[in-house]
Order: structure tokens, then C-alpha cells, then sequence
């Protein structure tokens, strides 16, 4: 059985190499290396000009559209493994990652995915935390993500992390990610409509704690700047949620998730509930976030009709 890992950079050179000196340690080796990098990354085509992958099966995809997406389907489009396996350039996966990986897929052929923790840095500051819900899709469309604060024994989940996450080749031969997708950058949720697209196709999603790896969050060059609102950042990841959930439901379920979500929603995608309940604290940003959620909840609803 053998394993591409597929790493999408740009413009962090120091986490990329962060990144590839923790694959030179992995117990299991990696049969191929992809990293894919823009065009337009002087900086990385630099690094990597001079780095020292003799020990590694390194080669490059080269992208000129912006946005994740179009990155890991360019390293999806040169990969030719059994397994294909995703991490981000600022992560840095634990020694036996790729061997607890590919244990799963040997136990049992129905799984489809497998993903695990990512251990969360602040600089040196470790984000604390224990879950035992990881990874679920509520029936009426409430996603519960806390991949990196997960605990307990390997289970089957809904959705997996993008900084963590691999997919059995004869499970997605021939599939790429979504490319309705909204954002320049991270594209938030694209992971979802992936998952999901999976587990509609009958397969199995494995999260084990143990298939770990540390995540040490770096600068984005988006829209999207983590801990800051931005007002299309905030409606983008809405929007893909959206379309990534109508796609999978039912009618019914359908109906239920939007009546939910406009109705109560949640921090990161709110309803009016959610609105009344941060506006003394918010004020002014609450407002902001709620017309930003209405309207991706909209977009995203004129995405899947469009389709149809």
C-alpha cells in the first residue's frame, strides 16, 4: 500500500520546512511528497531550490489559481498512491502518523478516510482541551468540529480536519474538491463538502486521537485572518457550510437546517437567537456578523439551485 502526502504552501517557508523535517522522521515513509506551490511564491520556489530532500520522495505541483482548493486538487491530479493524505505547511506531523494511517486502511477495507488530532500552538502555548464529540453532523445541520481537543478510543465521524485527513484512492478515484467553494485562501469548510460527499458514497471515516500531528497556526494572506472579522471571510465560510449540508441532506433535513440556522445558528454562523445573545456583549460586530451569515446562508442557497 502505498502513500502521497499533499502539501498545499504559500509564502511560509519557514513552517514548510518545519513541515518536511518532521516527514524525515515519520516511521512509516511517505512514497510520495507533493507540495504544491502558486506560480507567483518566489519565496517558496527559493526554499525549495535549496532544501535538502534527499531523504524525501519530494517533488512539485505547480497552481496559478488562488484558493486551497484549486492546490489540493493540483496535488490530487499528480498523486498516483493507494492512500492520499493532506497536512497544511504550518503543521508538523508526529513520527508515526503515516503508519497509524495506513494501520486503518488495512483493517478494514470500507474505510474511506482517516484523519486524526492536531495539537494546537500558540508560539509555545499548547491550546488545552478534551472532546469526546469530534467531527459530527447534527440531523438538523449543526456542525461540531473540536479535531484538535479530541479524546478517546478511534471512531467512525462525519467530518474530518483538513491539517489531517487521508483518503483511500479507489474511495475517491476521480473526485476533486469543491470548487463552488467561496475564498481566495483557507476556503473554509472545504473539508466538510468532502466528508460528506464520502460518506454519502457509503464509506467509512475513522478519527483517531493518535494519528496526530502539532499545528502551529501561521499568517494568512486572505481575507480570512483568523482572529479578526471580516465581513467576507465570515459569509464565504457560511456559504460553504451551506452548500456542503444541502448537498447531503434530505428534504426534510433540508428545510429543518435552514429554519435552524436563520433562526438560531451559531457563534460562527449566526441566527437571530444567537444574535440577540451576543449583542450586549458585541453590539455593532454582532449586527455585522448576522447580515454576514444571512447572506452566505443566501449565496449558498443560490449555489445549490444553480446546480440543480
Amino acid at each position: 500500500m502505498a502513500i502521497a502526502l499533499i502539501i498545499p504552501t504559500y509564502r511560509r517557508s519557514q513552517d514548510l520546512a518545519r513541515c518536511l523535517e518532521a516527514l524525515k522522521n515519520q516511521t512509516r515513509p511517505a512514497d510520495e511528497v507533493i507540495v504544491v506551490v502558486r506560480d507567483t511564491d518566489a519565496e517558496t520556489w527559493s526554499f525549495l531550490s535549496a532544501f535538502d530532500s534527499t531523504t524525501l520522495p519530494l517533488r512539485t505541483a505547480t497552481v496559478t489559481i488562488t484558493g486551497v482548493v484549486a492546490a489540493m486538487n493540483a496535488g490530487l491530479d499528480e498523486a498516483c498512491s493507494d492512500i492520499v493524505a493532506f497536512t497544511d505547511d504550518d503543521a508538523a506531523p508526529h513520527p508515526d502518523w503515516l503508519a497509524r494511517i495506513e494501520s486503518h486502511y488495512l483493517a478494514d477495507e470500507r474505510v474511506g478516510g482517516v484523519g486524526g488530532r492536531d495539537w494546537v500552538y500558540h508560539g509555545s502555548d499548547l491550546e488545552d482541551g478534551n472532546s469526546g464529540t469530534v467531527g459530527q453532523v447534527s440531523w438538523f445541520g449543526r456542525v461540531i468540529g473540536n479535531h484538535h481537543i479530541g479524546t478517546g478510543e478511534a471512531r467512525e465521524v462525519d467530518v474530518l480536519k483538513g491539517v489531517n485527513m487521508s483518503f483511500r484512492r479507489a474511495a475517491i478515484q476521480g473526485w476533486h474538491f469543491d470548487e463552488r467553494m467561496k475564498g481566495t485562501g483557507a476556503q473554509v469548510h472545504f473539508e466538510l463538502a468532502f466528508s460528506l460527499k464520502l460518506k454519502r458514497a457509503g464509506w467509512k471515516l475513522i478519527y483517531d486521537p493518535q494519528v496526530a500531528v502539532n499545528h502551529y497556526p501561521a499568517k494568512r494572506f486572505d481575507e480570512d485572518r483568523r482572529n479578526s472579522f471580516n465581513q467576507i471571510a465570515f459569509a464565504n465560510a457560511v456559504h460553504n457550510e451551506t452548500v456542503a449540508l444541502l448537498e447531503y441532506f434530505s428534504p426534510l433535513q433540508k428545510l429543518a437546517f435552514l429554519f435552524w440556522a436563520t433562526t438560531i445558528g451559531t457563534r460562527e454562523a449566526m441566527g437571530f437567537i444567537q444574535w440577540l445573545r451576543f449583542l450586549p456583549s458585541e453590539g455593532l460586530l454582532a449586527g455585522k456578523k448576522l447580515l454576514a451569515s444571512l447572506r452566505g446562508r443566501w449565496q449558498g442557497l443560490q449555489t445549490v439551485i444553480s446546480n440543480q
